[in-house]
């Protein structure tokens, strides 16, 4: 668990950081942070898409996680969830939600998180959890900027999931294999994607509610795998 704390803790000096930034700025400057951040997340997100071992099942891994998350209302929980944990007197509980589910999305979404978890967890390997955590620290200090203090929230986020993978990975990573793991990462991508279309405010859409879509990926591209094409 040491390499997920320190990857909570450079997210945390980010956003530190983003919040002074945050005061010293004025709201132009504010909306070139936010265009920044959603081109860095839109490139990350094509990066890993692009890698995705099975298409087809990347698709229908977005549609069924789309429909389990909607029918869940995944996204107006989380937000309600951070909402809750909101400074009483900020004066924007949305902000700090949204600060909250955007940058956690960012920071669990990729192969290094569960790659990494499950090197640190299994063989005591931190490198990939080190570099994914001075990322993060940057990145934590962009969103920081543009969104405020939720985003000290998705530590938490970051220390629940690759927790989870850490103290799981000599199960997971035999029954996921490299394939699953590319698969997870890929439709992760794809999540990205949707974020950075909210963030460039192309189009909102409500990108928690395709969380379910992580679950789908390695079983759909289990079972594509025995269809005859």
């Amino acid at each position: 668990m040491i390499a997920t704390i320190i990857n909570a803790s450079a997210v945390i000096i980010g956003a530190f950081l983003g919040l002074f930034f945050k005061s010293k700025i004025s709201s132009e400057f504010k909306t070139v942070v936010m265009t920044s951040s959603g081109l860095i997340t839109l490139v990350l997100g094509l990066d890993m898409a692009f890698d995705a071992p099975d298409t087809l099942a990347a698709l229908f891994s977005l549609i069924l996680g789309g429909f389990a998350g909607t029918a869940l209302r995944i996204e107006e929980r989380v937000l309600s969830l951070g909402e809750r944990f909101a400074p009483k007197g900020e004066g924007d509980d949305v902000s700090f939600g949204i600060g909250f589910l955007n940058s956690s999305l960012l920071f669990c979404s990729g192969a290094m998180s569960i790659v990494g978890s499950i090197d640190a967890g299994t063989v005591g390997d931190y490198e990939l959890i080190l570099i994914k955590s001075v990322m993060d620290g940057f990145m934590a200090v962009v969103f920081a900027a543009a969104y405020g203090k939720g985003v000290f929230l998705s530590a938490l986020t970051i220390i629940v999931y690759q927790g989870f993978f850490t103290l799981a990975g000599g199960f997971l990573s035999p029954m996921l294999g490299d394939d699953g793991i590319a698969m997870i990462s890929a439709v992760g991508g794809y999540l990205l994607i949707m974020l950075s279309l909210s963030l460039l405010e192309i189009r909102k859409i409500k990108t928690g509610n395709f969380l379910p879509a992580l679950v789908f990926a390695p079983i759909l591209l289990f079972l594509f795998s025995y269809l005859p094409i």
